[in-house]
């Protein structure tokens, strides 16, 4: 019989006085630490761990998505077909993480949902973040951000910014596709409104791919992201039904209905067109 393994005589580090470690790197004492139980429900570890990870996910999407969008500005888009590909991954992962809220039945989820007081996912500013990137520009979504001034400045300078999708599409006009002006110069804070002139200026790119092979595969790059972001909103809702059925939200919204309409909403409405004229 053999004696234990022993990873140092391979040249593991076994120590790590005054060196650092992976739990130094990972600032795991702060991550670790930050599950606070504010009852004595067994499932609001569940709920807080979903939040928790759900958020740093979306941390990672607006790192991807800001610089795709910049690459796709400077008209380098190689670069930005990667970080648009981690950004539909990241949605996927997303979407796994409601079958494991899923998990958590009515009666479990009443036990704490009255010391949430009322805190709502609906009041995630990186959720607004990322809807703003995407394209999908409501001013009157600042106010719940109002008493984080740093937070509300962020979005506010957000939506001054061309979206991702509004770069697209500027992006199709310096390769000397026709698109509108108005297109062109809209006051990019505004929701965007579909266009058919902007149909017409993807049907060029569909209609002769190899011609156009980059903005092509932008464009389906866009069609997956919005893809998986839909199945997220979608999971969402049903998540949400499932466990509270049509109860008012904790942030005061009207819960499913809400979430219903916002599976209304298009971020590049005329990928979705294209398809019927071609």
């Amino acid at each position: 019989m053999t004696g234990a393994y022993d990873p140092a005589a391979e040249g593991a580090q076994m120590s790590f006085d005054g060196r650092m470690s992976y739990g130094d790197y990972l600032r795991l004492d702060q991550i670790l630490g930050a599950q606070t139980l504010l009852s004595s429900a067994h499932d609001e570890m569940l709920f807080i761990i979903q939040h928790q990870t759900s958020e740093l996910w979306m941390r990672l999407a607006i790192h991807e998505l800001v610089a795709a969008r910049a690459a796709i500005a400077g008209g380098d888009l190689q670069p930005a077909f990667k970080m648009l590909s981690r950004v539909s991954r990241i949605f996927e992962q997303l979407n796994g993480a409601w079958d494991v809220l899923r998990t958590m039945t009515p009666s479990e989820y009443t036990r704490f949902r009255s010391d949430l007081g009322q805190s709502s996912g609906f009041q995630s500013h990186q959720y607004r973040e990322i809807e703003y990137l995407l394209g999908n520009r409501n001013r009157a979504m600042l106010r719940p951000h109002a008493h984080r001034p740093e937070i509300h400045a962020r979005l506010a300078a957000e939506l001054a910014r061309p979206s991702l999708y509004d770069e697209a599409i500027r992006l199709l006009a310096r390769n000397g596709i026709a698109v509108p002006e108005a297109v062109l110069g809209r006051d990019v804070g505004a929701p965007y409104a579909a266009d058919d002139g902007v149909v017409e200026a993807w049907r060029v790119v569909y209609e002769d791919p190899n011609a156009r092979w980059d903005l092509y595969q932008l464009a389906e790059k866009l069609v997956d992201l919005e893809d998986y972001f839909r199945r997220w909103r979608f999971n969402h809702v049903t998540t949400v039904e499932r466990i509270i059925g049509f109860k008012r939200g904790t942030g005061g919204t009207g819960g499913v209905s809400y979430l219903r309409r916002m599976l209304e909403v298009e971020l590049f409405p005329e990928l979705w067109r294209v398809r019927t004229v071609l």
